[in-house]
């Protein structure tokens, strides 16, 4: 784990924001094999084999959650934003997602990286 990383989450100033953020950073590192995780554009970034895989930012009110690679998955209408080959989950306070499809998806999308 990459401490810039944890920092970053820790300093998050909801609390909300922080659970989440570290929740998705756990998702993405049992997801991914062999994932590393570094700060790029003050934001963490998680790769694989030199590619980018995700990527967290937040923003005041929300968490976005982007998975790269992602044309040809099969994703719910509605639910993320983005072109074809990346799309971004956006979650606010109170929001929930279904962890357990979200982490196929990302380990779909990163399969052939």
């Amino acid at each position: 784990m990459n401490p810039e990383v944890t920092d970053f989450i820790e300093a998050l100033k909801e609390p909300w924001q922080v659970e989440l953020s570290a929740q998705l950073r756990e998702l993405v590192k049992q997801s991914i094999p062999d994932v590393s995780e570094r700060m790029q554009y003050k934001k963490p970034h998680f790769m694989k084999n030199g590619k980018y895989a995700a990527v967290i930012s937040t923003s005041k009110d929300a968490v976005s959650f982007t998975i790269f690679n992602t044309t040809g998955l099969e994703l719910p209408e509605g639910m993320f934003e983005g072109p074809p080959e990346r799309k971004t989950l956006k979650l606010r306070k109170g929001d929930s997602y279904n962890s357990t499809e979200l982490a196929s998806w990302v380990s779909q999308a990163s399969s052939s990286l």
